[in-house]
């Protein structure tokens, strides 16, 4: 039977392309902030009701519509700020398509009350379904509210995939920090259920805006950006925050292209790359960086949400950035040296003794995973400390005992979600039999296999055993301990309210937090095992923990955060790459690996083993081409 292809009538299309512009409830709020911005607002005030799902309201007291401006404004396609398709060459508003009001009154009920300046009456227009269902005079302040409700009550199935309200505000939250940096000289509030998350003072001064955002500590810690090299950009302006100033996610790196917030990977990582070393992999700073890009050289028209963005040129904006950045860091004393990225590191680690036998203490069962003992004697650069120059691999001498250098074999392996391990043996659960040849690199073990080759990553390897003796330390509850004095830590307005939602599931972590004031935690306990681990670090960790609720239902996701946070934990005293071994450590790490659940996987998901079967070294050397007359040889 032949399809029936039909045409979808208007509604049907109207929900289909609101689902383009309104994704969830911080889309609304960022097409309604936008507008109160390209309506030459002085003062925004955005409120919110569980997280948006139930009300959103944003006033403004902008230039304000008429009437028949306002009954425009609703339909699809009508704007204010594009004459004809070469204005998207140079878009100097937010807000351009003149889609956001028409989606968002397709898929909830919107009001809006407008009054045009030096106006004697303003308007009032509702909107259900699509359609405007009454228009009439109202009196009003100068300027534009608009309110929406019930968001998706009209799409059941657009409104069951939104996340918790915490984590929907945690959204909206995002979008309007941005803008409040981006405007410093508008002031912008944030309320949500009736309780003020920010409010910044619209004086122009950019730090201002950090300091009611994110708090006096932060906003003491940024350091100006102004200028660049040469490159792409007509101007870089903005502040970034001193190396120890950080977090763990990349959220609070605020990246804004001529003023309209952005997700823009190549600034972000631009950003990172200009702290060098000076960063640990998993820290991120605080960051404002707003490009002036010149006509053409940005397409903000690659999205339905104008948050995704392409550069002309994408490699030269992102040296530019990092050049700026590095500069500014570099006027304040905070770069040591320009060295290459990623050479911090000592190439060849310093490696303690044999460790002594322990008493089976609890301690020792978590610290006794296999550890270097010192370089590989055999290797002549390794044993003086230096490093040879062809990183050859260092193979071990003949006269071993051979049970150091083997492993039994034994069956069946499941990933950590309990499923069969891809890329495995499916008989295994266990390391297979293997003949220890040497090291790589001084990062990989080579093996030899009844069926080929094997290399294993040393800290991958070493990553899971840790990670499994700390799960079985912490099965059940875990210990507290309770701090001599408690430590009090300034939050962002994002962390105060995260903190608000989850402070029961934080406990549940060990972490014990009082509020003091609206935006300071004062850790009073932690996990004993955290504690044991990193030590005056401990009562930050909590901080940090926060933005690990995002992802949705706080009580389905403690298991997650802990099994994260033991991954985490596992990973700070393992073996690290570029460390020469002996072989005695490696046969303790492979024995240790080979009594694991999972040998296989570290606890981020990272192989731990590589196998090159003898059939595929075979195929790679063609060692059956027709001149050998199908014959190995």
């Amino acid at each position: 039977m032949t399809p029936d292809i039909r045409e979808l009538d208007a509604d049907t299309r109207d929900r289909i392309a609101a689902g383009e512009v309104v994704e969830r409830p911080a889309s609304v709020v960022k097409e309604l902030l936008e507008n109160a911005l390209d309506a030459d607002a002085t003062r925004v005030t955005v409120t919110v009701e569980a997280g948006g799902k139930d009300r959103i309201v944003v006033a403004d007291d902008g230039v304000g519509m008429t009437e028949t401006g306002a009954r425009k404004a609703v339909r699809e396609h009508t704007t204010s700020k594009l004459r004809d398709i070469d204005d998207l060459n140079a878009i100097g508003t937010l807000g351009f398509r003149g889609e956001a009001l028409h989606a968002i009154g397709s898929v909830a009920w919107l009001s809006i009350r407008t009054k045009p300046r030096g106006a004697t009456r303003g308007t009032e227009l509702t909107v259900e379904g699509g359609d405007v269902v009454d228009c009439g005079p109202v009196g009003c302040p100068e300027g534009t509210t608009v309110e929406v409700t019930d968001l998706f009550g009209n799409v059941p199935a657009r409104r069951k995939y939104l996340k918790t309200d915490s984590t929907e505000f945690a959204h909206i939250q995002q979008v309007v920090s941005a803008y409040a940096l981006a405007s410093p000289e508008v002031a912008i509030t944030l309320e949500h259920d009736g309780r003020e998350a920010f409010s910044t003072a619209g004086d122009g001064d950019r730090r201002s805006a950090v300091m009611a955002v994110y708090g006096r500590e932060v906003a003491a810690s940024m350091i100006p950006v102004d200028g660049g090299a040469k490159g792409p950009l007509e101007g870089i302006e903005g502040l970034v925050s001193h190396p120890e100033t950080n977090r763990a996610g990349r959220e609070y790196m605020t990246t804004l292209v001529n003023g309209r917030y952005v997700t823009a990977s190549t600034v972000r990582e631009a950003i990172v790359d200009a702290y060098g070393t000076q960063l640990s992999p998993d820290r991120y700073p605080f960051a404002v960086i707003d490009l002036d890009v010149p006509p053409g050289g940005v397409d903000v028209n690659v999205h339905p949400r104008k948050l995704e963005v392409l550069f002309a040129d994408d490699e030269g904006v992102r040296e530019q950035v990092s050049a700026a950045i590095e500069t500014a860091l570099l006027g304040e004393g905070l770069l040591r040296s320009r060295a290459p990225r990623g050479q911090s590191a000592p190439e060849q680690t310093e490696i303690p003794g044999e460790q002594t036998e322990s008493d089976g203490s609890e301690d020792d069962k978590l610290d006794s995973a296999a550890r270097p003992e010192t370089e590989v004697g055999s290797d002549p650069a390794s044993a003086s400390g230096g490093r040879s120059a062809s990183r050859s691999s260092s193979a071990w001498a003949d006269d071993t005992e051979p049970s150091d250098r083997s492993f039994r074999d034994t069956p069946t392996q499941n990933t950590l979600g309990g499923e069969e391990a891809t890329g495995t043996p499916t008989d295994l659960d266990r390391l297979p039999e293997m003949t220890v040849l040497g090291q790589f690199d001084d990062t990989y073990v080579i093996a030899e296999t009844a069926d080929g080759l094997v290399l294993i990553d040393q800290h991958a390897a070493d990553e899971r055993v840790n990670y499994e003796r700390l799960r079985e330390a912490v099965a059940g509850d875990l210990t507290t301990q309770t701090l001599a004095e408690l430590v009090e830590l300034e939050l962002t307005a994002r962390e105060a309210s995260l903190l608000d939602a989850h402070g029961d599931a934080l406990s549940r972590l060990g972490f014990r937090v009082q509020r003091p004031d609206g935006r300071t935690a004062a850790v009073t306990t932690v996990p004993a095992l955290v504690a044991d681990r990193i030590g005056s670090d401990a009562p930050a960790l909590a901080r940090d923990l926060l933005s690990e609720f995002v992802a949705g239902d706080p009580e389905g996701t403690v298991e997650a955060v802990v099994d994260d946070l033991l991954g985490d934990l596992a990973c700070h005293p393992s073996i690290k790459g570029n460390t020469s071994l002996r072989e005695g450590t490696v046969a303790g790490l492979l024995a240790a690996l080979d009594e694991c659940e999972n040998p296989y996987a570290c606890p981020h998901g990272r192989p731990t083993i590589i196998e090159l079967s003898r059939e595929e070294i075979e195929n790679r050397f063609e060692r059956d081409y027709p001149g050998h007359g199908g014959r190995r040889q």
